[in-house]
């Protein structure tokens, strides 16, 4: 018997709304579940504020994305090793078998010098998949950011206006170094240039989580509802479901821009619609 994949829906899908809006119309939609995005919201740093939520919407926790943004960079406290170690344990108390985590950036050289042996042994003693997700270098015009770390990517770069700069340490491609398992994002294989379906086949059997996206190879990262751009959403869902992936997919994409929850909900409920179409198995295919 086949198996659907399950399919969760990021809270940060439904910013600037809360964590609260996204279990609400994860539940309304009948998604699989959430990946908890921990960032500025702090419903989403306080694990239980969100296991309570979990409970009363029947909507659990299937991933926790640690905090790894710049603007996240203080959040649960100024070491990102520590970040790392309390999403592991946050995944653990909410029932999440997977954690999400960026490359290191290259100013977080501590960090960086044992960031793999930390993925690897936080695997080891949790249970959890620690999926390192592919990232993107950033155009050297577009990088604006005050302190140390600006400082340091330009000193090591140089270079002038439209240079491509990675910000991550070795590599913003997770597959460069080498970890146990991965997680795909399409909005950022379309900002980095890269061939999706190529990363998908290059990360293989530790291909485990899946961010479903879309972009149109912008210099920004877009997160479009997939479909909307020119990644290859469709050939990349079909192909986890032929090879029976057995990890998670998860719509996290930008509606900003919508005007009102009925907007924001209608573009969540056109990603499931999509994601669904596509995951289906060659089997269920025939059948339907």
């Amino acid at each position: 018997m086949s198996v659907s994949i399950p399919v969760a829906l990021s809270t940060a899908s439904v910013y600037p709304e809360s964590v609260e809006a996204a279990f609400t119309i994860a539940a309304e939609l009948g998604y699989d579940g959430v990946e908890l995005m921990v960032w500025a919201d702090r419903v989403s740093q306080d694990v239980r504020a969100v296991e309570r939520l979990s409970r009363r919407y029947g909507v659990p926790v299937l991933a926790v994305h640690a905090p790894c943004l710049i603007v996240t960079q203080r959040i649960w406290g100024p070491d990102p090793v520590k970040r790392l170690d309390r999403a592991v344990d946050a995944a653990g108390v909410l029932g999440a078998r997977t954690v999400v985590v960026h490359p290191p950036f290259r100013w977080q050289r501590r960090y960086a010098d044992g960031f793999a042996d930390q993925v690897a042994d936080l695997e080891r003693r949790s249970g959890l998949v620690v999926a390192v997700e592919n990232m993107f270098p950033l155009r050297a015009d577009r990088f604006v950011r005050a302190g140390r770390g600006a400082a340091e990517l330009r000193a090591g770069h140089g270079g002038g206006p439209g240079t491509a700069l990675s910000t991550y340490a070795p590599s913003w491609d997770p597959t460069d170094v080498g970890h146990a398992h991965y997680t795909l994002d399409l909005s950022h294989t379309a900002t980095a240039g890269t061939d999706a379906l190529v990363m998908a086949a290059t990360m293989g059997t530790r291909l485990a989580h899946l961010h479903l996206t879309d972009g149109t190879g912008a210099a920004t990262d877009e997160h479009l509802v997939p479909g909307r751009g020119t990644q290859p959403c469709a050939e990349v869902c079909q192909r986890l479901a032929a090879e029976g992936f057995d990890g998670v997919v998860v719509l996290e994409i930008g509606t900003r821009a919508a005007r009102t929850r009925a907007e924001r909900t209608a573009m969540v409920a056109e990603s499931l619609t999509f994601a669904r179409t596509h995951l289906r198995t060659p089997a269920q295919r025939s059948r339907s």
